[in-house]
Formats: C-alpha cells, structure tokens, sequence
C-alpha cells in the first residue's frame, strides 16, 4: 500500500464512513476529515428523533432500489457491493446492535442516536483519521497530480485525493461546477402537504392505514401512493404522503407545491362494496343517527367529518339518507379530493433531491469520471430515498466504495 494523502469534506455520516473506510483499507493513508461546523455528524444526531434510523432491512438489492426516486438504477451495482446487511454487520463488529421495528427501520436498542455517533468517532480515532472542526474549505484546485483545498483562513492543504462529502451544502455544489460537473438543481424531498381545510384541521392526530393516494399536477405524469396517513395541523403527513412527496418532489416544485390529491380512504374496498356496506347498515339500523353510527371501519372523527363534508344534516337517520347522499359519500370514501396548498417539512430531517449528475461518477468506487483522484458519497449525489433510513444507507454505501477507492494503489 503507498502513502496517499486524503482529504474529505464534511463531517457527516458520509465523511465519517469514507475516512474510516480509506484509513482502515490503507493503513499508510493520512486522512484528514474538514468540517466547517463546530457540531459532526449532525443529521445522524437528530435522525429518528433522536434514535437515528440507520438503515431499513430489506436485504434484497431489487426491492432495495424501488425506495429509491433517483439514484435507483446507479445503485443496483453500489448495492450489490455494500447493502444493508453489511451495514448491520459493519455496526455490529464495532459494539453498536440493530434492532427492526415492524414497519423495517432499523435502529441502534439502545434507541439513542448518541450510540451511533460514539461508534463512528471512536472508530475514526481508532483508524488514526484526523478531525478538524470549525475548518471551512473555499475552493479546490489541482495541477498535474495534486489537489490544493483552500480553507477560509487563508490556509492551503495539499493531498492526493478529495472525498467531497458535504451533503446538501452549496459549497460541495461549487466545488463540483469547478471541476466541470453539471449539478441538478436540488429542491426538497421528504415533506408533509399543506391543506387549507379547517374542518381537516380539526382532526390533527387521526391516523388511517392504508390509504391510497393519487395527485394530479399539469402536465405531469400521475403518482401513486399507498400506506399509512396521519392528519395534521396543517393538513397531511404520513409514510404515503412522504414518499408521494419524495416521487413528486421535482414535479411538485415546479407546480410551486399546488396539486390535486385524491384520497381513497378504503383501499380495500371497491366503490360498489362501499355502497354494500352502507346500505346493509340503513337496513340494520334506520332509525339510528348516521352521524353516530358508521357503516363502515374508519376512525369515528374523520367519519364525522366526511358526513358533513358531503352536506348530510347531523341530525340524519340512516333510514332518511337520500340516493344523492349515499352516492356522494361512496364518491368521498373512494375518491376524495384535496387541494395542496404549499408543503411543511419533515421533522428536522430535511432531504433534497439533486445534486451532481450521476453519469459523471464511476459507481465502482465513487471516483468523478471528470477528475482522477476526485470522489463523492451521500447526499451531495443526486440521489434520495424516501422515508425509512434509505438515505442513510446510501450514504453508507456511496461512502465505503468511495474508501475503496482512495485506498486503492491505483490513480
């Protein structure tokens, strides 16, 4: 192995992992990790509310890639090198147990994203990996062989690769146009609908799964989601409204976040087995309150709300119910349809979608097809997952290649 002088940009969850990566693979490796903030690995600290959702189990690389609206077809090749179950036995070895929730996040027990920034730092240490915080980086220039990394102190560091790690940071975009990259401009992924519906409003907290949406923007192509929603202070969030979102994210951003959303609240019901529903409930029970007594599985509240949303009297019996009626609530249930007005964030986890053109990195390892001795990992690609700890993994898995290659004799 030859000494090779390394410098990654950020100090994230990809800078982390590609520093430890390169350090361990090439013991005669400096590696040297810039973080402009005071604070590392900041998304891994807040990540899951605290807990960080490291990874998601699905251990088929097929499946894997469908969580993922761009990137997807540059990871089939990335996946099948280092996926999640190489993540899971990567923490493992280092002290730090997963567990799998139901829904297939993946999460350290001790439910304490703390565990897995102890991990990585001490692993960093251990490899012989150099940190430096509140080091902002400028530029980067290379002549013939070298790189120059140009702080903002005025300070040059000179070395033989670039690991540019910076995530969503303008600076890692800058640094990539320098060198010739195309980037495709970022907008947010991963966020909850705005609704301006105040009677909607009012059932912030009801949760239905499934339910399968569809949203209709303009001239763009339709999109579909099914799963679990939850109605919020400004309208709706949930996995199907998150990863609709993510899907739709460039759509959405050029609608400037307006769009049509049309809600199946009874996905496993056709509309005719619906209205079999309602009307064996008429003839059980025709003297009772339809207001009081659903027809049908769905949380009391938001039942309260699609009967007066559909101008049913609250005082109507089951028996008075009007063919009208009966057709427009089928028509609500099946199909109802909402207006997006403007989109909210997720948590603190904020996503986008953009970044440098995927085409111009060779996903063996990571390394710029542009510039020899150049390298990517994580969100500074322009690649997103959706909800469920998809984004972390790729930035697992970017960063390891990305260590292969640093470590490599070649180049």
């Amino acid at each position: 192995m030859q000494h090779v002088r390394i410098i990654v940009i950020g100090g994230g969850a990809a800078g982390f992992f590609g520093a430890i990566a390169t350090a361990r693979i090439n013991p005669f490796a400096q590696v040297i990790v810039l973080e402009a903030s005071q604070q590392l690995l900041t998304k891994v600290r807040i990540s899951g509310g605290g807990r960080c959702n490291v990874t998601h189990a699905c251990f088929d690389v097929k499946a894997l890639v469908q969580n993922y609206p761009r990137g997807n077809k540059a990871l089939i090749g990335a996946f099948s090198r280092f996926q999640p179950q190489d993540t899971v036995a990567w923490f493992n070895k280092h002290g730090v147990q997963l567990k799998t929730e139901a829904d297939g996040r993946m999460f350290p027990i001790t439910d304490s994203s703390e565990t897995i920034v102890d991990c990585l730092l001490s692993a960093a240490k251990m490899a012989g990996v150099k940190i430096c915080t509140g080091t902002a980086v400028v530029s980067v220039e290379k002549n013939a062989s070298e790189f120059t990394v140009v702080l903002k102190s005025g300070e040059k560091l000179e070395c033989d690769r670039v690991l540019i790690a910076t995530g969503s940071n303008p600076v890692g975009y800058k640094i990539a146009e320098g060198f010739g990259h195309t980037i495709n401009t970022p907008v947010p992924s991963l966020f909850t609908f705005n609704i301006r519906d105040e009677s909607l409003r009012e059932l912030a907290g009801v949760s239905v799964n499934p339910v399968k949406l569809r949203l209709n923007i303009p001239e763009q192509p339709q999109l579909e989601q099914t799963g679990a929603l939850l109605i919020t202070h400004w309208g709706m969030s949930g996995p199907a409204v998150l990863k609709l979102s993510a899907w739709g994210a460039r759509a959405l951003h050029e609608s400037k976040y307006q769009g049509n959303l049309l809600v199946n609240w009874l996905p496993e019901l056709k509309p005719e087995e619906i209205r079999d529903k309602l009307l064996a409930t008429k003839a059980e029970v025709p003297r009772r309150s339809i207001l009081l007594h659903r027809g049908i599985d769905m949380p009391h509240r938001l039942w309260q709300y699609m009967v007066a949303r559909v101008g049913i009297n609250s005082e109507t019996r089951w028996a008075e119910i009007s063919k009208k009626h009966l057709n427009l609530l089928i028509q609500e249930l099946s199909q109802g349809q909402y207006l997006v007005n403007g989109k909210g964030v997720f948590k603190d986890e904020f996503v986008t979608c953009g970044g440098v053109n995927l085409k111009e990195v060779d996903f063996k390892m990571m390394e710029s097809r542009l510039v020899p001795g150049l390298y990517f990992a994580g969100e500074v690609l322009d690649i997103d997952g959706v909800t469920g700890g998809f984004n972390f993994q790729s930035a697992w898995t970017t960063a390891y290649l990305a260590g292969l290659g640093m470590a490599s004799d070649e180049g």
